[in-house]
Order: C-alpha cells, then structure tokens, then sequence
C-alpha cells in the first residue's frame, strides 16, 4: 500500500479554506481533514477536537518541545500546529490528508515533507477578502485590519507553494482542487510500473 498524499491549504484568513477543505473531504471520502491545536479562544459554535484542539500556551510549548508538532507557528499573538502523529499514522494507513495552515506553517512542512502539495487559496479581489472579514461578525474593524495586514504578507510567499485557486465560487474551486489531487497521484515519482512491464 502506498503512502497517502499530503497537502497544505493556505491562504489569508477570510479566504474561505475551511469552507473549501470541509466540501472537499466531503467529495473526496479518501481525504481527512488534519485538526490542528491553536491556544486561541474557541469561537462561538466551536468545539474542541472539532474545529481545533484548545490548549493551553503551557501545554502547547511542552508538545513542542517534545516534537509533537509537525510544524507549528504564531499567528497574530496564538500558537497553532499540526499533531504530527494522526498524520503520519493517516498517511501511513494510505490515506490523504489535507493540513489548512498558515504559510509559515506550509513552508516548515515543505522542508520536512518535501513531496507535500502546497495549494494557496485566494479570493477573487481583496474587497471580497475584506467584505468577508467583516462579514463574519466575530471581530471588530481593527482585528480585521490586522488580519488585512497579515494578508499582505502572505502574499509574498505565493511563488513558495506549488498551486494557486481563486475561490470566487466553492463548487468550482472544489473541483480545482480535486483535479490537482488527481494530477498528483498520476505523477511518475509517485508510481511504480508493475513488474510485467519490466519483464514483457
């Protein structure tokens, strides 16, 4: 059995990649979404182990240094990482598994996975990323402001990941991301010929 495929989704906050990561394992069976750990306080309506593991800033720092994160960054003064052994235990299991992190996240798990895909998502135009900001009603205009500003940084890395989706419509950009699944595992370094073609 071969290894799963893994793949990052990034992107600016806002961008929609929970949306999008949630309709595609919903399409794709063979997927499972990572569930990262943050030290941010849930949000109305989130559960933990659902939408995130919740910790504590202690007990985050004391998984890290014991390697239990598979990358792991700071984002507008929280942490949040990966759990590295769900996700080798999926992939070893053949599973794909599909990690939505940060760009320095994506880029940590680059060098430790270099066959990961790395998918950067945007939305069309950066009024539609700041309408959706606001739109959330879950911060205030200067949180979202940060959030903006964090974006701009963001974009920087864009050259870094190996795919770019524009997500102005989520069946679309669904669709977008399942082709680069499929093109993916059709990859030569990801196959091997069967023995009769060795030996015709």
């Amino acid at each position: 059995m071969s290894e799963g495929l893994l793949l990052v989704i990034s992107g600016p906050s806002g961008a929609g990649k929970g949306t999008l990561c949630r309709a595609l394992c919903q399409r794709c069976p063979q997927i499972s979404l990572s569930v990262s750990a943050t030290t941010r306080p849930p949000r109305s309506g989130e559960v933990h182990g659902r939408e995130y593991f919740f910790l504590s800033r202690d007990d985050f720092e004391e998984r890290v240094k014991a390697g239990g994160f598979l990358e792991w960054a700071t984002y507008l003064g929280n942490y949040y990482g990966t759990p590295r052994e769900p996700v080798q235990k999926m992939l070893a299991q053949g599973r794909d598994v599909v990690l939505e992190i940060d760009v320095q996240g994506g880029l940590q798990v680059r060098k430790s996975y270099p066959s990961a895909v790395l998918i950067f998502i945007l939305p069309p135009d950066w009024q539609t990323l700041k309408q959706r900001l606001l739109g959330r009603g879950t911060e205030d205009e200067l949180a979202v402001e940060e959030r903006l500003g964090v974006a701009l940084g963001e974009l920087d890395v864009i050259t870094q990941y190996d795919y770019l989706v524009i997500n102005d419509n989520l069946s679309t950009a669904v669709d977008t991301v399942a082709c680069i699944i499929t093109a993916e595992k059709c990859r030569t370094v990801r196959n091997k010929l069967p023995a009769d073609w060795k030996n015709p």
